[in-house]
């Protein structure tokens, strides 16, 4: 069990999907604008890659490698991440309309999130059984969240602020970031 928690940790906040590995930079930058949508966006990002990387586990262990069909995994990956991904955008289109219209054209995005992808290609990479691979996804998705609800509640704070000209914009955004993971290297000595 506490190997489990320590995967959990790790991928939250040590090997940060966005801060130390720079995936799901395109989502991080975009739609970090304002919390609520920040939480939103990485809500459905929780929801995609924790379902996703179950999913694929599953389909990688019980079907790709018994038939040896094992070349295929990227391209099976990619069609269960693009299939959950719309089963996400019809639930908020139907129940959650201002959630919906606030992710934009980011909510059909996360099929081509390069974390979502690269979750289900690390599990198998590190030989995850099924139940630490959707533990490594959920961690990964839970600090893909906490870093990308950081950046929006800095960016709400910068929103009122005197910014030197060079740096309004996306350069003060970058910075931002940078400091953020240079925090979260901070991490690396707890595991």
């Amino acid at each position: 069990m506490s190997g489990l928690a320590l995967l959990l940790v790790g991928a939250a906040l040590v090997n940060n999907v966005v801060l130390s590995q720079f995936y799901g930079l395109c989502p991080f930058l975009g739609v970090s604008k304002q919390t609520k949508t920040a939480f939103s966006m990485g809500a459905a990002v929780v929801f995609v890659i924790t379902i996703s990387s179950a999913v694929v586990a599953a389909i990688y262990k019980l079907v790709l490698v018994p038939l040896n069909l094992t070349f295929l995994k990227t391209i099976v990956f990619i069609l269960v991440i693009a299939g959950l991904v719309q089963f996400v955008e019809m639930f908020l289109k139907k129940f959650s309309k201002p959630i919906y219209n606030a992710l934009g054209v980011y909510l059909p995005l996360i099929t081509t999130n390069c974390a979502v992808l690269g979750v289900a290609l690390t599990n198998v990479q590190k030989e995850y059984t099924i139940l630490e691979g959707i533990v490594n996804g959920f961690g990964t998705a839970i600090g893909f969240l906490i870093a990308i609800v950081i950046l929006a509640g800095i960016r709400e704070r910068m929103d009122n602020k005197a910014i030197a000209k060079p740096l309004q914009g996306m350069p003060i955004v970058l910075f931002a970031s940078a400091l953020m993971a240079i925090a979260f290297s901070g991490f690396a000595g707890i595991i």
